[in-house]
């Protein structure tokens, strides 16, 4: 899972701040102890010292390593006993003269090998929540504050059905998505008017695929190719824009026709989308352009994968923010 280079940076800082107050705290724990304990303090030291003790015997000749063996395990268990004792009658645990790393698993360093630990990916997944918060402004976007209700329930004569009735199916389909999400999900493309739900329920979907530890990247289209603008154009180096958005486990694309298209932007929207398509990652693309503009606006070859190889989402109804808006003044 690639997460995004900031999220990645801030999980690890506030992992390296868990090991330092860690530390702290293994300190002044132990500190506590043999400040109250000084004997306890000295036992622990003369058993730390044993290997050296071993190899200041053998160095000076005076006793074969066997026989100073022999002379440290009978007073090691001596000092051993005593530190028992000295435990059980003050009631401490042995296990709080112990500094244990704030993760079993990798010691603290967030890594196991080339594989990263589960306690640096939770801190990238808070990380990454916290980014989709700061794209989707207000931070309401969830399948449970997503109103059917809002959408007429008369059937258009032109779709045949209701677009309350169509809604639920898209809503259904959006909720299904992210249930069974992988690396290897359909992309989809939602079409409709503005103010329709279509960034709504992208953030929903965004939400709840964070949650389940993937990586998210939500960017609108203007930002995106004004990303790959900069990028090309003002000398940044390679990939340091615009790598999340090829390698980032879910992309969402949000307005995509707000833009001033030029040869560029098409150019870049391209690489996007058929880059991820050949890489097999999942995209979300949303717009208010219907599907006999995406290929004048672009080309054929965009248009043809859009269409053909994303899973289509119309949305319908009426403006759902004008109709909160009138709620609200009511």
């Amino acid at each position: 899972m690639a997460y995004a280079k900031e999220v990645l940076h801030r999980a690890e800082a506030r992992l390296d701040e868990a090991r330092r107050q860690n530390e702290l705290d293994c300190d002044r724990r132990i500190s506590a102890i043999y400040e109250k304990l000084p004997r306890l303090r000295e036992i622990d030291r003369e058993l730390r010292k044993t290997s050296a003790k071993v190899y200041a015997a053998a160095f000076r000749g005076s006793e074969s390593p066997e026989q100073a063996m022999q002379t440290l395990r009978q007073e090691n268990l001596s000092l051993q006993r005593e530190r028992d004792w000295i435990l059980e009658s003050e009631n401490i645990d042995p296990e709080d003269l112990e500094r244990e790393p704030v993760c079993k698993l990798c010691g603290g360093s967030g890594w196991r090998g080339a594989a990263m630990c589960e306690c640096l990916r939770e801190l990238c997944r808070q990380e990454q929540k916290k980014v989709l918060m700061q794209a989707f402004g207000a931070g309401k976007e969830s399948f449970e504050k997503f109103r059917l209700d809002v959408y007429p329930e008369r059937i258009d004569p032109k779709l045949g059905i209701s677009p309350r009735a169509l809604m639920k199916r898209v809503y259904e389909s959006a909720v299904s998505y992210t249930k069974t999400f992988s690396e290897g999900s359909d992309s989809l493309l939602f079409m409709g008017a503005t103010g329709l739900g279509k960034t709504f329920l992208s953030g929903c979907i965004a939400r709840a695929v964070a949650d389940k530890g993937y990586s998210v990247c939500y960017v609108s289209a203007g930002k995106l190719f004004s990303d790959f603008e900069t990028e090309k154009f003002r000398l940044k180096e390679d990939g340091a824009l615009t790598g999340e958005y090829m390698e980032t486990d879910l992309l969402i694309v949000d307005d995509l026709g707000t833009e001033m298209t030029t040869q560029f932007t098409v150019s870049a929207l391209y690489q996007v989308v058929n880059g991820r398509l050949l890489s097999g990652r999942p995209t979300i693309v949303s717009t208010n352009l219907p599907d006999s503009e995406l290929e004048a606006r672009y080309s054929a070859q965009i248009a043809s994968r859009l269409l053909g190889a994303y899973m289509l989402y119309q949305f319908c109804g009426t403006d759902v923010r004008l109709l909160k808006k009138m709620e609200s003044r009511m």
